[in-house]
């Protein structure tokens, strides 16, 4: 059996090279990012020359005009147009940053979920067998989404933040070095503590991030289980585990918002604070005569103005993190190793050609022949597929403390029809996935040959060609019926599906249903029965029409009646090839030209059915304790 999947996940890598990372995508919008800047910096600007400008309407009009009844309106009525227009730029260019921030955070997004489904798709079965769907799915919906908050909210936010923070410091120390630096007093501790409360939340996102991905995991079995939990009475244990794993949940949940949620009070109350004190020294310096009306009412708003960027900087902290913890999982994902393929041999269509000296030789044809074979990348050598397979001495194991196959011997001929059969783990599907090159015979420990070709030597796409696979857990996907069948050869013909599902015996049932073979199914085909939906995995491999067929137990869920139904198709789909069926039911193994009993992965019986029956050892135990199935 495959590795057991592993609940939890890896600890995320340094935040510096996530953000580097991040940097990288977001470089492919440079001219973009200048307009966003420039959007910013009127914005940001804007309101600092807005701000400025009540100095000189409290010094030179409303002051003045104290004691005045009839004061001249003229040029202040001036100086407030100039404020709206100052005021109108700045909200446009607001407007202009938050459309242009969308276009850029949803192509990013676009970007890196295209990256993240394509890195996936190139990732090896050993990658899934130790991962849930859940987890990786949580990748696409809450870490990518972390990500569009920050890209679309945070990052705008901390631009134009940090260019008011810089332009109101600039106008400040104008106005007054003296209360600029009782400020700034006041800004690094809000500093300090910011940077210590985020030190502890930046662990509590991370342990949230990854709770949710489990108790996502855990859901999706669940409910894919749904049934076999009902059947057995499970639900109170199934809610029992669901409340540990939430509890945990809610647990890493309470401490990642109880750090981000204390630090808006604490700087909101420390810039109250900081206020207070910087009016009461103005309003001595005012008395004092040392600084007018108007400055130190602009340098308090001034103050109002500093203080809101930079607790949206220490709010946005939380985004920001979140952001980060998801980011490097997904880049986690992205920078997996992916599946190897050290295979250089091809597979090609060819055709035999008589040369002039009147001898046969097999030449690539660049047109469908129906004839295929490997073609040797270093000579340019052509070697005809034939479909015979070899396991010499075959040792392995999914890790390498624990062996699962010992010294496996098989010799498959062309057209031989080879059963495995034996109990739940001896090995039987191990070794199927060793064929298909799911997983890969290490160095030393035997090897496997296809026509006399070191199986490693060929190529996955080529090798997964040249096999047709019929799996006991059957996959369809969203669309037609017409398509699925086309799925195992997307160049097939309306007549060769028609044909391959005649020979499936599925032709039948398709005619029956409302729009026949254009019926549209759901996902994993949930609108049939199980035994519909096998035999359209059966129809699917036949229009691959490959030399070496695999069925893993492929008729399992189909009862007796519809079994011996397509008996005769199964005959006719496996004649001429050489077939690999891991047995279930005696009449896929008694007619095979060899049967091997596997036990705890080794081969400890193998022949004929007669010449098993006349030992009786195991596979004779096997028979005659059950008439119906060997997998027990």
């Amino acid at each position: 059996m495959p590795p057991m999947r592993e609940k939890g996940f890896a600890k995320p890598k340094n935040a510096k090279k996530t953000i580097s990372r991040i940097l990288q995508y977001m470089g492919k919008f440079k001219s973009l990012w200048l307009v966003v800047f420039l959007c910013t910096l009127i914005s940001a600007l804007a309101g600092v020359a807005g701000t400025y400008l009540l100095k000189p309407a409290l010094n030179d009009y409303i002051i003045p005009w104290i004691g005045h009844e009839s004061p001249e309106l003229s040029g202040f009525v001036a100086m407030l147009l100039k404020m709206l227009v100052v005021f109108l730029l700045g909200a446009f260019a607001t407007w202009a940053n938050a459309r242009i921030m969308i276009h850029i955070s949803t192509t990013l997004l676009c970007n890196i979920r295209v990256d993240l489904f394509s890195q996936l798709e190139k990732l090896s079965i050993r990658y899934y067998d130790a991962h849930t769907h859940g987890e990786l799915m949580s990748r696409f919906t809450n870490d990518t989404d972390t990500l569009r908050e920050m890209m679309s909210n945070t990052v705008p936010q901390l631009m134009s933040s940090i260019i008011t923070i810089v332009s109101v410091l600039i106008m400040m120390i104008i106005l007054s070095p003296l209360l600029t630096a009782i400020m700034l007093v006041t800004v690094f501790l809000v500093m300090f503590v910011v940077k210590e409360i985020g030190k502890r939340s930046a662990k509590s996102f991370r342990e949230q991030q990854k709770n949710i991905g489990i108790v996502n995991g855990f859901i999706e079995e669940m409910m894919e289980g749904q049934k076999v939990i009902k059947v057995f009475n499970h639900e109170p244990t199934v809610i029992e585990e669901f409340a540990v794993i939430n509890e945990n949940l809610r647990k890493a949940g309470t401490a990642a918002n109880t750090f981000g949620g204390i630090l808006g009070p604490i700087t909101n109350n420390l810039s109250h604070f900081q206020y207070a004190i910087l009016a009461i020294i103005g309003a001595f310096l005012v008395i004092m005569g040392k600084m007018d009306l108007g400055t130190i009412a602009a340098f308090l708003s001034y103050t109002r103005s500093i203080n809101h960027p930079i607790s949206m900087i220490s709010m946005q902290a939380n985004s920001i993190l979140n952001a980060l913890a998801g980011a490097e999982r997904i880049f986690a994902v992205i920078d997996e190793e992916p599946e190897v393929d050290e295979g250089k041999y091809n597979l090609v269509n060819a055709f035999e050609a008589t040369t002039s000296a009147g001898e046969k030789k097999l030449v690539q044809s660049f047109a469908k022949t129906g004839e295929w074979a490997w073609k040797n990348p270093v000579d340019n050598s052509l070697t005809q597929l034939k479909g015979e397979v070899v396991f010499e001495h075959v040792t392995f194991g999914y890790k390498p403390e624990k062996t699962i196959l010992h010294d496996i011997c098989i010799h498959a001929k062309p057209g031989q029809k080879i059963a495995l059969v034996g109990s739940t783990g001896s090995g039987k599907t191990t070794t199927i996935n060793l064929l298909s090159r799911f997983y890969d015979v290490e160095q030393n420990n035997g090897q496997i040959l296809y026509d006399g070709i070191p199986l490693n030597d060929i190529s996955k796409d080529a090798l997964r060609r040249s096999l047709g696979m019929v799996l006991q857990t059957t996959n369809l996907f969203t669309g037609t019926i017409k398509d699925n069948i086309r799925y195992g050869n997307l160049d097939a013909s309306d007549a060769q599906i028609y044909e391959a599902a005649k020979l499936a015996n599925a032709d039948s049932f398709i005619q029956h249903l409302e729009n026949g073979y254009d019926t549209v199914i759901a996902g994993d085909g949930s609108s049939l029965s199980q035994g519909q939906c096998q035999l359209l995995a059966i129809a699917r491999a036949a229009v691959a029409n490959p030399p070496v067929l695999i069925l893993d137990e492929a008729t399992s869920s189909i009862d007796t009646r519809t079994e011996s139904l397509i008996e005769k198709g199964m005959d006719s789909l496996m004649k001429g090839r050489t077939v690999f069926v891991i047995a279930h039911r005696l009449s896929t193994v008694r007619n095979a030209d060899e049967i091997i009993v596997l036990e705890h992965g080794n081969i400890i019986e193998r022949g004929t059915h007669e010449q098993l029956i006349e030992q009786k050892g195991r596979y004779y135990f096997l028979y005659t304790g059950n008439r119906i199935t060997l997998d027990e």
